[in-house]
């Protein structure tokens, strides 16, 4: 049986904390087929050392100075051979050893170009403190706020060399843009893997204090009016709204 390869990009700097984790759930996982690509930003606190210990369990390693995590992503992207391309933060790691299996049964037996699932959020214990149980997409709803978990995102390389990859002009919503340039504008098929895919440390970059929040809804605005969003205001009340859910 032919088996689709699927390319997990890890993008780090400075992860020395967790990138261990990280790169043992990856070649942990049972599916046979994995191309793994770590591309660091030039870390100088360990991270390394940990990256040339299992260097014989990764395809391949850049580290070099980079225009950030999104300009990093795209470097992974344009180094990707597989059929099918996903990203795993640092930070985050699989939630059990099949989760590629499932992915890449789900791609194999519906032809979806894309797929999303589930996610909980970790403290630094690996207590969940939070759930983000996706639903299911149906046309339109990204004009009510909703999008699915980026760490959970896995889709046909064919997607990014057809519609383009992450932009660097939205800043932190540089994923939240790929995925409604993706489902919403350009109609990619896609399907929910009703499972916890990726378990994610929380407190992630975006959100650092008053200004970074501002700055993030500036994006996450931006990004909203550049893709066809019906009304770009209301969507982004409802975005953090929509959020809510995951607490309770």
């Amino acid at each position: 049986m032919h088996h689709l390869k699927i390319s997990v990009i890890t993008v780090s700097y400075n992860a020395a904390g967790t990138i261990r984790r990280c790169i043992g759930s990856v070649i942990s996982q049972d599916y046979p087929c994995i191309e793994y690509i770590i591309i660091d930003g030039g870390s100088t606190d360990g991270t390394l050392d940990v990256i040339e210990a299992y260097k014989g369990n990764i395809t391949t390693i850049v580290s070099e100075p980079d225009n950030g995590i999104y300009d990093a992503m795209n470097k992974g992207i344009s180094l990707a051979t597989g059929d099918i391309i996903g990203m795993l933060n640092a930070d985050d790691f699989y939630a059990g050893e099949n989760i590629l299996s499932q992915i890449a049964s789900v791609f194999t037996q519906t032809g979806t170009d894309a797929l999303y699932g589930d996610l909980d959020y970790i403290d630094h214990s690996g207590n969940i403190i939070r759930k983000w149980r996706s639903g299911q997409y149906k046309p339109g709803r990204f004009n009510y706020g909703w999008m699915p978990p980026h760490p959970t995102f896995y889709c046909k390389k064919k997607l990014y060399d057809v519609l383009n990859t992450y932009s660097l002009k939205y800043g932190t919503a540089a994923d939240y843009e790929l995925m409604l340039r993706f489902i919403h504008v350009n109609q990619s098929s896609i399907y929910y893997l009703q499972k916890v895919l990726i378990k994610m440390t929380a407190g992630g970059v975006s959100n650092n204090g008053l200004i970074g929040r501002f700055k993030s809804l500036y994006f996450d605005f931006k990004a909203m009016q550049n893709n066809k969003i019906s009304l770009p205001v209301i969507a982004l009340l409802l975005k953090p709204i929509s959020k809510l859910r995951q607490f309770f």
